[in-house]
């Protein structure tokens, strides 16, 4: 499980840097800008979910 999220935490990284390759910055909602947009800000979540799991995992395991 822990591999798991260290590989979707990198992807997540990846898919980031890919949207942010092509977003416009001049008109960030406009065709593929939009969808850009919209990727990282879903890739930023599922890192974040990813982080906040790692975490949740380790004080479990302290705890027992």
């Amino acid at each position: 499980m822990k591999i798991l999220i260290y590989i979707l935490i990198i992807l997540g990284i990846g898919l980031i840097v890919f949207n942010a390759s092509k977003l416009d910055l001049e008109n960030p909602f406009l065709g593929d800008s939009g969808v850009a947009a919209i990727g990282i800000l879903a890739a930023a979540c599922a890192v974040l979910l990813m982080v906040i799991l790692q975490i949740s995992k380790k004080v479990n395991r302290k705890k027992k």
